[in-house]
């Protein structure tokens, strides 16, 4: 009877040992040094990728945003403000309609098929609005020249970038609206074009938070 109590106290007391080490090493130790590798070597990513402009953190190259007049009385949502170039929607185009307007509810992509009536009826009225908000006097935008990104989110609904068809296909109104030359936005988004990750890897892509940072550097200086 001893020696079996004594046999399960230095089993218990080598368990515990064991848990106190692999908390210390594990719990402690590593996330330490994670943390200082991150630090030290890509520090601006190890803080969440934080865009910044005029010294004030405006937010993330990872999360995209919205560019909304404000909210009037009685009005539930916010219409796009024209002046700035538009992300890609999140509003259940694309996802569960849980995060809406790019809100961190939930990331996540929709069990819609490519014939589910709701999600046709939204992609067919956000392409009316594309057409509509993009048309400027003399170069009217045709259906047909929509991209798919600017009528559908992302899988994951927060996707911060869109093509650079996209991006062109609001020059005109942009420019319009700010009183530029369409030349001016036009080398914007080409300076703000991304190519594929190792050339291979992915698609082209224009963050757009930090075209709108670099657009409206522009407008104050004019």
């Amino acid at each position: 009877m001893n020696n079996s109590v004594a046999n399960t106290a230095r089993l218990l007391w080598a368990g515990l040992r064991a848990l106190l080490v692999l908390t210390v090493v594990c719990g402690v130790l590593y996330p330490l040094a994670v943390t200082g590798v991150a630090q030290g070597i890509f520090p601006d990513k190890a803080n969440g990728s934080e865009i910044n402009a005029n010294g004030k953190a405006v937010g993330s190259e990872l999360i995209g945003q919205r560019y909304d007049l404000p909210l009037k009385e009685g009005q539930q949502t916010a219409a796009p403000d024209l002046r700035w170039f538009q992300p890609r929607p999140s509003d259940g185009l694309g996802t569960n309609s849980v995060n809406t307007r790019y809100k961190l509810i939930l990331s996540g992509a929709t069990n819609r098929s490519g014939d589910d009536k709701e999600l046709i009826d939204r992609v067919t009225a956000a392409k009316a609005a594309v057409v509509k908000d993009n048309s400027v006097p003399g170069h009217p935008i045709s259906p047909a020249d929509v991209p798919a990104d600017a009528v559908t989110s992302s899988g994951s609904g927060l996707d911060p970038a869109i093509s650079p068809a996209y991006a062109e296909l609001q020059v005109r109104r942009v420019a319009e609206r700010n009183h530029l030359g369409v030349a001016q936005v036009e080398k914007l988004v080409e300076q703000h074009t991304d190519g594929r990750i190792l050339g291979f890897v992915g698609e082209p892509r224009v963050n757009v938070l930090q075209l709108n940072i670099a657009l409206k550097q522009l407008v104050n200086k004019g």
